[in-house]
């Protein structure tokens, strides 16, 4: 009898699983080249995705529907258009403009509508994909001079065998016409779990600490640009947080809301640090679903995040070495836009019966291209290991236990001796110009010239193998490996004489454009403050005035000694 109900069991189970196999044939139907339990060979893996040469995509929309699309872009409404990638044509294709911002700074910019785009294949037309793949992100290497940040992330992660993005270059026509080199993405989204979790049916949420009311609020910028200051809560005067807290500002010395390193609108659960038991409280969490979620789901959520913050049963509520992945190469690039500084963003939960998942998103600021400039090159390149993450509790657990501690420092080992002493790196660099120089040399919507991006890119081999040689410093005991030991040491820290960042592109600055020399992208700062020296000596965390363009965000003042400037500003950045 025992079996027999045991029998009935699996016989549903089988069941189940069949009817959703059948359920993804019908959805993709001979794009599913195979699959198993845990993952699907798509089609657009080698179709979009083939890194050995650029896709070419061209654009094919009515004139008045592009420039409205440009007009218009930061209210990221969908037009149709038709979209012919290699010698293929897909029609009644959604278009829209994306980014936090990259999309309001450019919209502010009277001299670009280079905006980063979206491609929703199936908006129009249900069960449209493209090769199998439903929406297709074309960034537009905003603040990255060097064009390839992103493409080395997102190329470590995959050396690691990590669940992240497809990439590819992409160069993007308007109705024939060239309009730029892009960076193609696989989208987050359906097809990104299919190809990743099979017929897993878990629940997929980005978290997004700015909303996109807070996107086309210019109050924070007007106030700055007519000389008033927004005033702190409750009439309190902003001061610098400590720096091993991950910088930023906060009031009366107290973190701002949100918990620990608190930031930049990281309340509502967006910094993954647990908090009670209250649905309400992990309000931002919810609010970034992508798949549709109940209370039953946001209930797993939560109850997964409280067992993280207590240490319990870590492997049951973490995808632990997916995990530890993420946390070796989004400590090696040195992320500030993101959860290792105060922005609670820029990145994906994906939660499967009760276990989390954290994915990667939005490398284009990463080495320093949040602001920290020139003088805080030593702070990036040395950037401490074992504190990497100011803004979240989420991975201190880990860190703490000395097993999965170990595999994460194995991680960076792999990243520092393997990829980037072994060659990779160079190799990756190098079959990225053979296919871009050109591109970029012709790019009529170019934030950088030619010659910009070839000193950024011979500034960005620097400054990644100086990393890496910091890091396997850091592993093998002769750098400190936290903020509080190379405040305590900083004379052995890994020498950055003569980088400046801010050659690589940055929120703050950066070059005078492509061949028409428009402007290039300005606004925004960043958030985690490095130890090891001072910015006088371009040894340590940034200090003084902020970078042109930068403005802190509403409700916040500058510490004594900094100056708000003139000139536009933004919320945090993302996309």
């Amino acid at each position: 009898m025992i079996a027999s109900k045991h029998f009935s069991k699996i016989v549903a189970a089988v069941v189940i699983i069949a009817l959703l196999l059948c359920g993804l044939a019908m959805a993709f139907g001979d794009k599913l080249q195979s699959y198993t339990a845990s993952g699907i060979t798509m089609e657009y893996e080698t179709a979009l995705f083939d890194t050995s040469e650029p896709i070419e995509i061209n654009i094919k929309m009515s004139e008045d529907d592009w420039n409205a699309l440009l007009e218009n872009a930061i209210d990221e409404e969908y037009y149709s258009c038709d979209v012919v990638i290699n010698s293929t044509t897909f029609t009644n294709v959604g278009i829209r403009a994306k980014g936090n911002t990259s999309l309001s700074n450019i919209v502010n910019d009277p001299d670009t509508d280079r905006y980063s785009l979206k491609l929703e294949f199936d908006h129009y037309v249900d069960g449209q994909t493209c090769f199998g793949l439903d929406k297709l992100i074309l960034n537009n290497n905003y603040a990255d001079a060097t064009n390839m940040k992103e493409a080395l992330v997102y190329d470590m992660y995959q050396y690691l065998g990590a669940d992240v993005s497809l990439y590819n270059y992409a160069k993007i026509s308007v109705n024939g016409e060239y309009w730029g080199v892009y960076l193609a993405l696989e989208a987050v989204d359906d097809s990104f779990m299919l190809r990743n979790y099979g017929t897993q049916d878990g629940e997929l949420y980005k978290p997004e600490s700015m909303d996109q009311d807070e996107k086309k609020d210019s109050n924070i910028s007007d106030k700055f640009r007519d000389g008033e200051r927004p005033t702190p809560p409750d009439g309190e005067k902003a001061t610098p947080l400590d720096s091993t807290s991950g910088g930023g500002l906060g009031f009366g010395g107290e973190l701002p809301e949100g918990g620990p390193g608190g930031g930049f609108g990281s309340g509502g659960g967006a910094d993954l640090n647990y908090v009670d038991d209250e649905l309400g409280s992990y309000s931002t969490i919810w609010d970034g679903s992508i798949t549709d979620t109940t209370d039953s789901d946001h209930r797993r959520v939560v109850t997964a995040l409280k067992n993280i913050s207590e240490g319990t049963d870590l492997e049951k509520y973490m995808d632990i070495d997916n995990i530890l992945k993420y946390m070796a190469v989004h400590t090696f690039v040195v992320n500030a836009d993101s959860l290792s500084g105060n922005m609670a963003h820029n990145y994906y939960l994906y939660e499967y019966n009760g276990q989390l998942n954290i994915l990667p998103w939005d490398y284009n600021l990463s080495f320093g291209g949040m602001g920290q400039g020139g003088s805080d090159a030593s702070g990036v390149i040395n950037d401490a290991i074992d504190t990497p993450f100011s803004g979240t509790d989420f991975f201190d657990k880990l860190l703490e236990n000395e097993e999965y501690l170990a595999q994460y420092h194995e991680y960076l080992r792999i990243l520092a001796e393997e990829y980037v002493g072994g060659g990779v790196f160079d190799q990756l660099v190098e079959s990225i110009s053979s296919q871009i120089d050109e591109l970029v040399a012709t790019d009529p919507t170019a934030f950088y010239t030619a010659e910009e991006y070839n000193a950024a890119k011979e500034t960005f081999v620097q400054v990644v193998k100086l990393r890496a040689e910091s890091v396997l410093g850091q592993l093998d005991g002769t750098i400190p490996a936290t903020d509080e030991g190379q405040k305590a040491g900083s004379s052995a820290l890994t020498t950055a004489s003569g980088i400046n960042l801010s050659v690589m592109g940055q929120m703050g600055g950066g070059g005078q454009g492509g061949p028409d020399g428009q402007d290039s992208p300005r606004g925004g700062f960043g958030d985690k403050v490095s130890s090891g020296g001072n910015s006088e000596d371009g040894q340590g965390g940034p200090g003084g005035n902020p970078p042109e363009g930068m403005t802190p965000p509403d409700g916040m003042t500058p510490p004594d000694g900094m100056t708000p400037p003139n000139g536009a500003g933004g919320p945090p950045a993302g996309n």
